[in-house]
């Protein structure tokens, strides 16, 4: 089928090979190895962009925990609870 798209030719063979027997076991009910393939790229897709999610919420966790040390610095609590922080 003509594409535009780039095409990759996967051999089952050595690591590929190992790959997919384990994506067999795995997948039981799934008989064609093409389609095994996929399924095996679509778990790697799911455990890369949890892992992503899960490196960007620490993230987020870091800069938030630098903020609020940062806080006392940059926020005169006393002026807050007196009438002078809404003049």
């Amino acid at each position: 089928m003509p594409t535009t798209q780039p095409r990759y030719t996967v051999t089952d063979t050595g690591e590929m090979r190992e790959m997919l027997d384990l994506a067999r076991r795995r997948w039981p009910e799934i008989e064609d190895r093409r389609q095994l393939l996929l399924r095996l790229a679509g778990a790697g897709a799911e455990r890369i962009a949890s892992e992503l999610d899960a490196a960007a919420a620490e993230l987020r966790r870091e800069r938030q925990r630098r903020a609020m040390a940062r806080a006392p610095d940059l926020v005169d609590t006393e002026t807050l609870l007196t009438d002078l922080a809404w003049r």
